[in-house]
């Protein structure tokens, strides 16, 4: 393939995303946008990025597995345990003070993630208090969050971290097992609202007290990134707090000025925004 030819099909494709559907994908980081749509080309069999672009501009039915192929739901329940460690220890104590608590778990992917916070939640005593938004814009993401369900061998590794995050039970105590799947308990999602909502297009979701966002900005090119770092100042409640990915840092971007440190380690910031 010619590399001009495969940057002018990209581009194409883009377009075809924007002008078409409405995803502006224009601001995703260019090489790892590339590398999933070669995965799609490969996957459904076409011959090239411009065939998948024609077929994405002429078939809406097609999007779907556009969408599923283009989201990235690389998650664990517990994934780096001294953050959640962390938001234990130093954020819910404040979250104790508010007699409601909007969550927004943006870009969820199978929802492990809320699954690991909805648990700690559960044992703080602050469960009943709290509404979640799990948003992705994967519909089908979306739909495996709502399951709950995950292999055993993933609940093996998760009841470790569990552990090290300072829960005070044990994770089987929240799930059923049968099989090779466990299925997480239904209580854990019955303050749960799962809706679509795209970072790079859609606006402001909710007043939110704590925001989590892991592992999602990097695949966002530094203005995308400015931008929805933005958008989480503005739907924060001052003094509200955000947890990003421990790959990522908000020190370089304009919307920075919006955030101090609380735990730098952990990458948790809270809002200063005065407006």
């Amino acid at each position: 393939m010619d590399p001009d030819l495969d940057e002018i099909e990209l581009d194409f494709f883009i377009e075809a995303m924007r002008s078409r559907h409405g995803y502006d994908l224009g601001r995703y980081a260019r090489a790892s946008l590339k590398r999933r749509v070669r995965g799609l080309v490969a996957q459904h069999g076409f011959e090239h990025i411009g065939a998948l672009a024609s077929r994405v501009l002429r078939d809406a039915a097609f999007l779907p597995r556009v969408i599923e192929g283009l989201s990235v739901p690389v998650s664990e329940m517990f994934r780096d345990p001294h953050v959640f460690a962390a938001l234990r220890t130093l954020v819910f104590p404040t979250l104790a003070s508010y007699p409601h608590i909007n969550i927004w778990q943006a870009g969820c992917a199978h929802g492990e993630e809320m699954y690991s916070l909805a648990i700690l939640l559960e044992e703080a005593g602050l469960y009943d208090r709290c509404q979640i938004y799990a948003t992705d814009f994967s519909d089908a993401a979306l739909a495996r969050a709502r399951e709950g369900v995950f292999s055993t061998r993933e609940a093996r590794t998760a009841s470790l971290r569990y552990q090290q995050a300072g829960g005070s039970r044990t994770l089987a105590d929240y799930y059923h097992a049968r099989y090779d799947l466990v299925k997480l308990d239904d209580g854990l999602r019955r303050n749960v609202i799962f809706a679509n909502h795209n970072l790079a297009t859609d606006g402001v979701f909710c007043e939110a007290h704590l925001i989590l966002c892991r592992n999602v900005l990097i695949y966002f090119n530094d203005a995308l990134q400015d931008h929805v770092l933005s958008l989480f100042a503005n739907c924060l409640v001052r003094g509200g707090y955000l947890c990003l990915g421990t790959k990522e840092n908000l020190s370089l971007a304009p919307a920075a000025a919006h955030f101090i440190d609380v735990d730098r380690n952990a990458r948790i910031f809270r809002s200063v925004r005065t407006g």
